[in-house]
């Protein structure tokens, strides 16, 4: 027998399968590739919800009863939004916030006719298109007007009803929505679920907090004045007056009664009476969910507290939230929408069960897994709602230094401390922290005053100390002359270093009236409902103040003396049992989990491929440091930063890069060190290709774009942690080396915040030279470096080299680059204009001294004893550059 002819495959079909098995790898990262965007778009087709219909409509509203509208029709601009459904539907009225319009209610309107809902949003009389003045949610006309809403849901056929005219609805909103909801759901019983979001529920209480008796508390009036403005509106429906605006007449009287005496009078204390959530939240049946911002210095959580609790006392269903965010960190919030969206599935629904759990958020808690910043954490309380007052929540005792200090406030009140300012109390709480990190400001916490603030600290924290709700704290307080005294009282956490943080940037302001001048009177004060955690080794700081800006304080100039009411003062501190919540459906997890895995899989077989290839050295130019071969960089928008220049680099040179503005180095270098790609060309570094974590690159020592350290640590502590990162024994980081190298000296051991630019210059120096690397690359190494010190570095880098290794840097200043580097890379426009050795190029173009007979002049002074040679005329290297580069510096 015998075998088979072997088939033979012509040319062109064996350089097809070559070709194929070359590239068998990318088929198969290909096809992974293709399957993963094959699932996913069958999984967004599947579950993408089918498009809503909306239609928008002017519907009547209340007309006005007095002024020179009265009796003339008011109409309120508004859209529906119908849900993909043929069967009726339960139906939600959106409210908005104040100086708002419908169209901020979109996205939560679409969310929730997605869901089900038929839903209508509306612009509120006096905003927008809508008619009318603004009447602060008054019940003769916001809330009536919302009455006439409701019974138009219950004459659309897509909206269930219960008997005619009594829709299924629910009502919705935030803040000056929030306060129409509460007030409606209070008058009208035909609402059958409400959320409402950082609401007020006493209008008063709100503007002139901690009020007692016939006092009516501290006058808020930065947000008052802010509030006015929001509701005042502009353009041309801004008509009524030129003071007022759109606002109506009453209500505009009483803000500037307000403004004027800081004191509300009779008049004024009925329309806020009037239009707060407390005069009927006796009153509401409707299951009511409330969430409250944590940071809120207009409608704290003490406002959603005494709602709660009216309303609980009825028999009503309640769920309270405390979240993140508020009036001063943007207002809106995702988690406050999914929450009423839950809500009103199960009450307007049936759908799930109706949580009634108390849940709120830590604020920075956890690290993130993908971002590496800090995220909130979302706690339920074990016991149900606590309240913001200690019981029945646990509490714990903290003692505070007691030693009286007396404060001042100034004539005036100025210069006043900074808590917060209307909607930037966030922002200035992360602009106070920075400033404390960096050492601006004053040690307690931004904007706080000398000579003005009494402060009262705690031990050192043994373990860590969680707020969660308003602590309490019995002070005493002497007036040195006057009858009445006005303190502003705060919680800080102060830590190891002496920084501190204010949580949520809140005081609460203290009222007291009827006192003796020289006579202590002792009080208990409620500070500042707040969650936060104090960590350990951490303290807390009591702070007593006489001025706020965001609040109104006597003008004549005020002493007060300050002491806790014992010998050993005590901080009652409200704390919570609670777990944290891991909520939500373990399938959508679990589709983007096999997604997840699937592109893992394809992207670790096409890295693979792509580090086996640059991991092939180049044999030629494994001795070579630095080869670059016509590199190309270009940007989407076409600008070409590098545009094909070659150049090589040998062992032992010190090699300057230089170029002006736009010549394109910082960008060669930063493909040599592998932080970005170029469009075009290699960059081989010990034959290696580079690439973003090319193993060569652990060969590579550098700094690009000047340094970046924690400010926090040490010189030192950075060092040991940047090279902790990079996964290498200490015992080769060489530490001492590169620290002698630095010269800072006892300065190593100091905050690197304390740094001057040329100490954080030297450091980064030092870092790049950690493990003394084969290839050191310096972008602007001598930036904020004295003479002296440039001096010295030139002699390190020198000696650097002169121990085999390679030093590339990149300068502007051509003198220095003369006195310490080898070879110059010359760069213009992205391209390479010269490459050498800095005598080659700086004698290029030199001129020698012409004579008719040279021999006859040699003879006639050898004659005279003098020996000859010649020798070129060396220019200057920034003469050499501006020919070269022909004086450009843009």
């Amino acid at each position: 027998m015998t075998s088979p002819r072997p088939r033979r495959f012509s040319g062109r079909a064996r350089a097809g399968w070559a070709v194929l098995r070359r590239h068998r790898g990318w088929s198969i990262a290909g096809a992974l590739t293709l399957c993963v965007l094959l699932v996913a778009g069958v999984i967004f087709v599947v579950t993408a919800p089918a498009a809503i219909r909306t239609r928008s409509a002017m519907l009547p509203a209340t007309p006005e009863a007095s002024g020179p509208a009265a009796g003339v029709p008011v109409k309120l601009d508004t859209t529906l939004y119908f849900p993909n459904t043929s069967s009726p539907a339960p139906a939600i009225l959106l409210a908005h916030g104040l100086g708002g319009t419908k169209r901020d209610l979109n996205s939560q309107a679409e969310a929730l006719a997605k869901d089900g809902y038929v839903v209508l949003a509306y612009t509120a009389r006096g905003f927008g298109a809508s008619g009318g003045l603004v009447h602060l949610d008054a019940p003769a006309y916001e809330v009536a007007d919302a009455k006439l809403l409701v019974s138009y849901l219950a004459t659309l056929p897509q909206v269930r009803t219960t008997a005619p005219g009594d829709p299924v609805v629910g009502v919705a909103g935030a803040s000056y929505g929030g306060g129409l909801a509460l007030l409606l759901a209070g008058s009208d019983p035909r609402i059958d679920a409400v959320a409402a979001d950082i609401t007020w529920n006493s209008l008063q209480n709100s503007l002139f907090p901690n009020g007692a008796g016939t006092q009516p508390g501290v006058f808020k009036k930065l947000w008052t004045g802010y509030l006015f403005q929001s509701a005042r509106g502009s353009g041309p429906q801004a008509e009524q007056s030129a003071a007022c605006g759109r606002v109506a007449a009453d209500v505009c009287a009483a803000f500037q009664q307000a403004a004027q005496s800081g004191v509300p009078n009779a008049a004024t204390a009925a329309l806020l009476a009037a239009s707060s959530p407390a005069s009927v939240d006796g009153r509401i049946k409707a299951p009511t969910l409330l969430s409250q911002g944590e940071q809120d210095s207009l409608f704290p959580l003490t406002e959603a507290d005494a709602n709660a609790r009216a309303i609980a006392a009825s028999g009503t269903p309640v769920r309270v939230i405390w979240r993140a965010g508020g009036h001063d960190a943007g207002g809106a919030s995702s988690t406050s929408t999914a929450a009423a969206q839950s809500w009103f599935d199960a009450h307007l629904k049936g759908v799930g069960t109706a949580d009634t759990s108390f849940e709120l958020a830590l604020q920075g808690s956890a690290l993130s897994s993908s971002s590496g910043q800090r995220i909130n954490q979302t706690l339920r309380a074990t016991a149900g709602y606590p309240g913001v007052q200690a019981p029945p929540a646990p509490t714990s005792s903290v003692t505070l230094s007691n030693k009286s200090q007396t404060i001042s406030a100034p004539a005036g009140g100025n210069p006043a401390a900074v808590s917060s300012l209307p909607g930037l109390g966030s922002l200035l709480e992360q602009v106070a922290t920075l400033g404390a990190a960096s050492g601006v400001g004053s040690d307690l916490g931004l904007g706080a005053v000398d000579g003005q603030n009494a402060v009262f600290d705690s031990p050192v924290l043994k373990q860590r100390q969680r707020i969660a709700g308003a602590s309490r704290v019995r002070l005493t307080v002497t007036p040195l002359g006057s009858s009445d005294a006005t303190l502003f009282v705060s919680l800080v956490d102060l830590s190891a270093d002496g920084t501190t943080r204010t949580p949520a940037a809140l005081v609460e302001p203290v009222q007291l009236t009827g006192l003796t001048p020289g006579v202590a009177t002792t009080v208990e004060v409620q500070l500042p409902a707040i969650v936060t955690d104090i960590a350990a080794g951490h303290r807390i700081r009591l702070v007593v103040a006489t001025t706020d800006l965001a609040y109104q304080t006597p003008i004549d100039p005020r002493e007060y003396r300050i002491a806790l009411a014992s010998d050993t003062g005590q901080l009652t501190v409200p704390g919570i049992d609670a777990e944290i919540v891991h909520s939500g459906s373990a399938l959508p997890w679990l589709i983007v989990g096999v997604i997840a895995m699937l592109l893992c899989i394809g992207w670790a077989v096409l890295r693979g491929i792509r580090r086996r290839r640059a991991d092939t050295p180049v044999p030629e130019l494994l001795n070579t440091p630095i080869s670059v071969s016509n590199l190309v960089k270009e940007y989407s928008d076409g600008y070409r930063a590098v545009d094909g220049p070659s150049f090589t680099v040998e062992r032992g040179q010190v090699v300057g890069l230089l170029g002006p503005n736009g010549a394109g180095k910082t960008t060669t270098l930063r493909v040599l060190v592998g932080l970005i790609r170029p469009t075009s060309g290699q960059v081989h570094v010990f034959g290696h290709l580079v690439t973003p974590g090319a193993p060569v690159l652990s060969r590579l020592g550098a700094f690009i774009e000047g340094p970046g350290f924690l400010p926090h640590l040490s010189g030192r502590e950075n060092l040991h942690l940047f090279w902790a990162a990079s996964g290498r024994d200490e015992k080769y980081a060489q530490f001492e080396t590169a620290l002698e190298i630095a010269g800072l000296g006892s300065s190593v051991d100091r905050k690197v915040k304390t740094y001057s630019q040329g100490m954080r210059q030297r450091l980064a120096i030092a870092q790049a030279m950690l493990g003394l690397p084969e290839l050191l690359v310096l972008d602007e190494p001598t930036n904020g470096l004295d003479p002296p010190q440039i001096a010295e570095m030139r002699e390190v880098l020198r000696s650097y080299a002169d121990t085999g290794r390679t030093v590339v840097v990149s300068s502007h200043l051509l003198a220095e680059v003369e006195q310490t580097c080898t070879h110059v890379v010359v760069m213009h426009k992205g391209q390479l204009v010269a490459a050498g050795s800095v005598a080659d190029i700086a004698g290029a173009g030199g001129t020698q001294l012409a004579v008719a007979d040279p021999s006859e002049a040699e003879r006639v002074l050898a004659a005279a004893g003098i020996s000859t040679r010649q020798v070129p005329v060396r220019r200057a290297l920034e003469d050499v550059f501006l020919d070269l580069v022909g004086g450009d510096d843009s």
